[in-house]
């Protein structure tokens, strides 16, 4: 029996060929590709701290944590947490919306610049804010030393629930002025111009038709409001209120782990709640909507009410841009007593250090963001979007929370980093990479996918055609993502004063330790420092205003 012929060997090696090209095909398709993979496990890393903080918890036994969280104390903290986050969000919509339109609608004098000085409380790190109020309005204050030759010997405490709300809500009103200002801008002014054909009032006009439009932009505010404050930990330590980040830090420092882990545990719940519910508002709105380029609404007139306008601007700017850093002077020109018993001495090397692990974090939040922000883009999935939208998780817990969970990790899983600046990169990491994502994601969606199309039909590979096509096209809202990532860093005071390794001391640690030990005047120069170059961000957003803003 003749073997096989040529073409039957030629014809079974062309099917071997096929079948295995439809193999290869199939897998291709059900694995996961380079870029998932990459991106999956970036996702769940920078989740694990939430992890490390379920294990810790753990620790304290089911009896004793039901105890504690059900206990009267617990209560109060929750009470205060909700009651704080409540009433900063609503003085921050009273505050912020007012100057949105007021800046943007009407004709107040000299509105360009009451939108930039309204805008600059932002610069303010609420804990300088915090000790600067405290130096002004607290017992044997500056206003105190004032009005004491008039017999005034006592003043209201300035300490407690009114003090905090007062301090944060004057330094975290910008974000919603500033989104309700961009809505506000973007808003189709023939719509109102239609209402008032119905014979509708401004006030009518407003209710009905501009408030539903810029409802979005309000909640964006209100949202980063009540995150802010659910987080903060250097304000109400400062005033003296306790909620969550406060009795965290304070069961840490003396050593109840377990403890404090599980009051982490239940701030994260809550947090993670209030995400849930502010999704739950987004996906409910119906009728809400930009559209850019569209006419502007006719400019209001105050009349009679332009003054008080005007009061009004100027006693926001003046509470929240004046009196803090009129304090920081007033310090820089008088240092506190007994500075050289204190033992405290501001270094160059603090710079330096708050310098350089902010570059870190930047670099490193811009790495392992990219991939992240490029699969969400380049995805029309919601599974493809999922690691992006994990990354958030890290933005909402507060750095406090962040740090004491990577204390956990170092301590029982990774000893050999614990204390070191890793830890403390990794940390900004997991906090602000988000900045970072959405503006990178921002840029993606603006490159052609058929640039790309056209690399790869040319030949070139995955990481060809995205390092000649895709990155230049990007490379500014790369470049911003990590700018906004230090700047942001360099704020940071929760995760640094638990992190930051020995002898790494940083500017907020310095300012820290020195308001601690009451000498002030020696917060000075670092505070002013810290403002300037958080200042920088400001004109990062400033500068995103359309050229036909007022």
């Amino acid at each position: 029996m003749d073997g096989p012929s040529q073409s039957t060997l030629a014809s079974v090696g062309s099917r071997l060929r096929g079948t295995f090209r439809r193999v290869r095909e199939r897998a291709r398709r059900h694995l996961p590709s380079p870029l998932v993979v990459v991106a999956t496990l970036a996702a769940v890393v920078l989740l694990s701290p939430v992890a490390w903080i379920v294990l810790e918890a753990q620790t304290v036994g089911l009896d004793r944590a039901t105890e504690m969280v059900f206990s009267a104390r617990t209560g109060e903290i929750v009470l205060n947490s909700l009651l704080l986050t409540a009433t900063v969000t609503a003085g921050s919509i009273l505050v912020g919306v007012p100057l949105a339109i007021l800046t943007v609608q009407t004709d107040l004098p000299f509105r360009r610049f009451w939108t930039i000085v309204s805008a600059l409380p932002l610069v303010v790190p609420s804990y300088i804010g915090a000790f600067a109020f405290v130096s002004a309005f607290g017992p044997r204050g500056v206003l105190q030393d004032i009005l004491a030759p008039l017999g005034i010997q006592e003043l209201p405490a300035i300490y407690g629930l009114f003090g905090t709300a007062l301090v944060l809500t004057l330094f975290t009103y910008p974000y919603v002025y500033l989104t309700t200002r961009a809505s506000l801008l973007s808003f189709d002014g023939t719509v109102v111009e239609a209402a008032q054909t119905l014979n509708h009032s401004r006030w009518q006009a407003f209710r009905r038709v501009t408030l539903p439009q810029i409802k979005p932009g309000i909640a964006a505010g209100s949202l980063l409001v009540a995150l802010y404050t659910l987080s903060d930990f250097g304000t109400p330590q400062i005033m003296r209120y306790d909620v969550f980040t406060r009795m965290i830090y304070v069961w840490y420092n003396n050593f109840f782990l377990g403890r404090a882990a599980l009051l982490s545990l239940l701030l994260l719940v809550i947090t993670v709640g209030i995400l849930v519910w502010e999704s739950r508002i987004n996906a409910s709105r119906e009728g809400a909507h930009v559209s850019s380029g569209s006419k502007r609404p006719g400019t209001i007139e105050l009349g009679r009410w332009k003054w008080p306008a005007l009061a009004f601007c100027a006693s926001i700017a003046f509470l929240g841009l004046a009196v803090p850093v009129g304090i920081l002077f007033m310090w820089l020109g008088r240092p506190s007593p007994g500075y050289a018993e204190g033992g405290f001495s501001f270094e160059l090397s603090f710079i330096a250090n708050s310098l350089g692990v902010s570059a870190a974090a930047a670099i490193g939040a811009v790495l392992v963001g990219l991939p992240l922000a490029y699969l969400s883009a380049r995805s029309d999935s919601t599974l493809g979007s999922l690691p992006e939208r994990a990354s958030y998780i890290g933005y909402a817990m507060p750095g406090v929370v962040v740090g004491l969970s990577l204390i956990f990790l170092g301590l029982r899983y990774a000893n050999v980093l614990y204390g070191t600046v890793f830890i403390l990169i990794f940390a900004y990491i997991v906090r602000f990479i988000p900045q970072a994502v959405g503006t990178m994601e921002s840029s993606i969606l603006q490159v052609d996918p058929k640039h790309v199309e056209a690399a790869r039909s040319m030949g070139d590979g995955s990481l060809r055609s995205f390092r000649r096509v895709v990155f230049p096209q990007i490379a500014p809202g790369v470049i911003a993502g990590g700018a906004l990532v230090f700047l942001t860093t360099m704020k940071e005071l929760p995760a640094t004063l638990l992190l930051r390794p020995l002898g790494g001391e940083t500017i907020v640690t310095y300012i820290w330790q020195v308001q601690e030990a009451a000498y002030y005047g020696q917060a000075a120069v670092p505070a002013l420092i810290l403002v300037g170059v958080s200042a920088l961000s400001m004109l990062i957003i400033l500068r995103q205003e359309t050229d036909d803003a007022p």
